[in-house]
């Protein structure tokens, strides 16, 4: 059913952290009510919401009456057990739809999708134990990576394999019964390309953008992506056949390896607004949670053109570890742009906020980002 929800519904979103935090901001100012369903209290996103539903993902009664108090439900992390989306589901639409969720939370299910829908993905095999690990290896080869099928992020769960190493502590080490192991890529750059589509199947691509790691959490993200047009065009079009396969109602972040050959290779899928797509706010016509929120709600999708290009820094908690970050310092910086997530716990490679820079060139954006944030660690005068 492809049901619209004019300004004025009420929005439910699963989840109350930052990403949510940012929804609800496009939501409100489009004439949205938003209510957050969580666990827990003084979240992100329930700092701005409407109202707070605190409760287990797990409490069946809690879940279909927060459902039953909204218009339709979608959420802002996948790591949401699948008979809660099933519950919110025999109440209300839930967008994207939970058969999108249950593939993009499990490494294997993904890779399988991916594989059988034509999507190119570096070579991977499942794992359950030693035997099989040494087997995988033997078809894969060294180096590779070893990852947990479900509920990893920012490198979590994640090992590289090298010749020699002792595949029995490796398998005994790892926080999972279900593994994955996947060929180590050699690439020149990260990318990603967030798409949104619509209930009535209209797509839109933003910019491809360039992504840059560091101790396997993004550090910065540079928007457009330093490629040429060919490798652009390559992006967007497997964006939109992976919206298009996954019959999806809403956001879709992409994740992809430019490899030093020349191809793409797609390496994960987060249907929800993504950390890669925090520079759309500032740079582009329509922001990623705007666009979100016309998905979802059946509005017609936003322009995705690029104002100026941009560079996104994430703030992590290590910022704080010595003292309050100099926010006036940063704010310094010609162009520059600070969003905090209202997080309390200023913990080591906890993502706290990030700061965005607009500039003639990708170069001098990256060059003010870098400045503002380097101004931080400078202290307070």
């Amino acid at each position: 059913m492809n049901r619209t929800y004019p300004p004025g519904a009420t929005i439910g979103v699963m989840g109350g952290g930052q990403l949510g935090r940012m929804f609800a901001i496009a939501a409100r100012r489009m004439g949205y009510r938003v209510v957050v369903f969580t666990p827990e209290e003084n979240t992100p996103a329930g700092q701005l919401a409407d109202l707070t539903r605190i409760a287990d993902y797990t409490n069946e009664a809690a879940v279909r009456r927060f459902a039953a108090d909204v218009d339709l439900v979608t959420f802002e992390f996948e790591n949401i057990p699948v008979h809660t989306v099933t519950w919110c589901a025999e109440e209300r639409d839930v967008r994207p739809a939970g058969s999108v969720l249950h593939i993009a939370q499990n490494r294997l299910r993904e890779k399988n999708f991916m594989n059988s829908a034509g999507i190119p993905v570096a070579p991977f095999l499942r794992v359950r134990n030693a035997r099989e690990l040494e087997s995988a290896i033997a078809e894969i080869g060294c180096p590779a990576i070893l990852k947990t099928a479900a509920f990893g992020y920012d490198g979590k769960g994640q090992r590289t394999i090298n010749a020699g190493d002792d595949l029995g502590e490796i398998v005994n080490a790892a926080s999972a019964d279900e593994l994955v192991l996947e060929r180590a890529i050699e690439f020149d750059k990260e990318v990603s390309v967030i798409v949104a589509r619509s209930a009535n199947g209209d797509i839109a691509a933003f910019p491809l953008c360039e992504n840059i790691h560091r101790d396997h959490i993004l550090d910065l993200t540079v928007a457009p992506a330093r490629v040429d047009e060919r490798v652009e065009r390559m992006a967007a079009d497997l964006a939109r056949s992976i919206a298009s396969k996954l019959n999806l109602v809403g956001l879709l972040a992409v994740e992809m390896f430019l490899t030093t050959d020349g191809n793409l290779l797609v390496n994960e899928l987060a249907p929800r607004p993504h950390n890669s797509g925090h520079w759309t706010i500032e740079g582009c016509a329509t922001s990623q949670f705007e666009q979100h929120v016309r998905a979802v709600c059946g509005m017609p999708l936003g322009v995705t053109e690029i104002l100026r290009p941009a560079a996104m820094a994430n703030l992590l908690g290590d910022l704080w570890s010595e003292h309050e970050p100099n926010w006036a310092a940063a704010l310094q910086t010609s162009g520059v742009h600070l969003h905090l997530y209202g997080k309390e716990d200023p913990r080591p490679r906890r993502k706290m906020g990030h700061v965005t820079a607009l500039a003639a060139t990708c170069a001098e954006a990256i060059e003010r980002v870098t400045a503002a944030r380097d101004a931080l660690r400078a202290g307070r005068k």
